[in-house]
């Protein structure tokens, strides 16, 4: 293999040719910047947070084939990713993720003590989340709080501390992620019995559907409710209304459950996000 076909391979097991994750972990931790920095955020932290983000998804990305190599090469969606065919091997995926943890690190470093504190819980939470698929029932939960922990960190980093707010706002995230990935995990519903892997679209059954829009529900309240407590004024409830009726656009999609909807209203997630962030923006620009 010629090192542009390896960089290539490299470059498909971090997920850089759909970058669809990197958004939505990216949406949740501007909302934290934005919030945090009362809509001027300092440009410096924006740039560690945003190539923060890139590089620990990438990471976790990693990871995530690593620990599931010998499952993914059953699932026709999965099996021609970089490990599971075999063409990267394991031990180059671990030295890679550790790499890109590594530089993750390093970009922090300048920031405050409490930043550096909680970048453990986080690498822990993005390590350890592939591995809760053998035994938690609804490992989106988990994956809601890997992805949302940029909150508390742009807090740490911008307020030095954590309010209630960020931990709120971190929850919210836990719920849309749920909705989001259990989208997700509708298509491959029968692969995921198959392997013997926990996912909520499994556990919820037959309320997959209805258990997707309570959790957009309760994700966009938590929101509202933060944008209250911190005075927020109609172009951010204008965002979030906006969010809403993306959210009953994904009803339609999957109340059917056809696999290539479900996939399609997950896709369409990174435009629900983008619509409380840009409803976030222009409330602190414009009032």
């Amino acid at each position: 293999m010629t090192l542009t076909e390896r960089l290539n391979q490299y470059e498909k097991l971090m997920r850089l040719d759909k970058p669809i994750g990197i958004l939505l972990l990216l949406w949740p931790t501007l909302w934290g910047i934005w919030f945090a920095a009362s809509g001027h955020p300092d440009f410096m932290v924006l740039w560690i947070f945003v190539l923060g983000t890139v590089l620990m998804r990438s990471a976790g990305c990693v990871i995530n084939d690593y620990a599931d190599r010998d499952f993914d090469a059953h699932v026709a969606r999965t099996r021609e990713r970089p490990l599971a065919a075999g063409r990267i091997s394991g031990k180059e995926a671990l030295l890679l993720a550790s790499g890109l943890a590594l530089v993750a690190f390093l970009l922090i470093l300048p920031l405050n003590k409490l930043v550096l504190l909680l970048s453990i819980p986080a690498v822990l939470l993005a390590a350890s989340y592939p591995y809760t698929k053998r035994f938690f029932a609804v490992p989106q939960a988990y994956l809601g709080i890997a992805f949302g922990f940029g909150i508390p960190m742009a807090y740490a980093a911008i307020q030095g501390h954590v309010p209630l707010e960020a931990w709120l706002l971190l929850l919210a995230n836990v719920f849309w992620s749920v909705a989001y990935d259990t989208e997700y995990a509708m298509v491959d519903r029968d692969d995921d019995v198959k392997i013997g892997i926990k996912t909520s679209a499994l556990t919820f059954g037959r309320f997959d559907v209805t258990a997707i829009m309570l959790c957009y529900a309760a994700s966009l309240t938590l929101l509202a409710y933060v944008g209250w407590r911190l005075g927020r004024g109609g172009w951010f409830y204008g965002g979030l209304g906006v969010a809403a009726g993306l959210a009953a656009y994904h009803y339609t999609l999957i109340r059917g459950r056809d696999r290539a909807l479900c996939f399609k209203a997950f896709l369409h997630n990174n435009w629900l996000g983008g619509a409380v962030f840009v409803g976030l923006v222009l409330d602190y620009a414009l009032r």
